[in-house]
């Protein structure tokens, strides 16, 4: 089965067992995929919270045990290691003028032969066109 990676957010509902029809629509037909910094930027947000769209919402009891999750990420979902792609994300970040997050999922998507998949509350021009300009598909899912 192919991967889709999937950004911090959709991450977070996977793990949440709170799947949208439209990511439970993508995970039929692919395995689960992530980044490095999607991981990280989610990870952080189960531990601070404080003002933060991810799980700002959440109550104390909901991100710990988002956090225990994290901490033993299933091994059905794969992180493609950054020294894998990490002169890769330089060259993206360059040429479309991404951030390193915006930079690595791109990479990721390209090395996995993967479908990127944001929320759509992330989609935006400059990674929608970094995604076209490597061939790849780019899929925003809404909650």
């Amino acid at each position: 089965m192919s991967r889709a990676v999937l950004d911090d957010h959709l991450l977070r509902d996977l793990l949440a067992d709170n799947a949208s029809t439209g990511l439970t629509q993508i995970l039929a037909d692919h395995e689960a995929a992530t980044t490095n910094l999607y991981l990280v930027r989610l990870c952080r947000s189960a531990v601070t919270a404080a003002g933060r769209a991810l799980t700002g919402s959440w109550p104390a009891s909901a991100r710990r045990e988002l956090g225990r999750r994290l901490v033993a990420l299933p091994d059905d979902i794969a992180v493609v290691p950054m020294r894998t792609i990490a002169f890769r994300i330089a060259e993206l970040a360059d040429a479309h003028r991404l951030s390193t997050l915006s930079a690595e999922a791109v990479a990721a998507a390209e090395h996995l032969d993967a479908p990127l998949c944001v929320w759509a509350g992330d989609d935006g021009p400059r990674l929608r066109a970094a995604v076209s300009s490597i061939g790849g598909e780019y899929r925003t899912i809404s909650n």
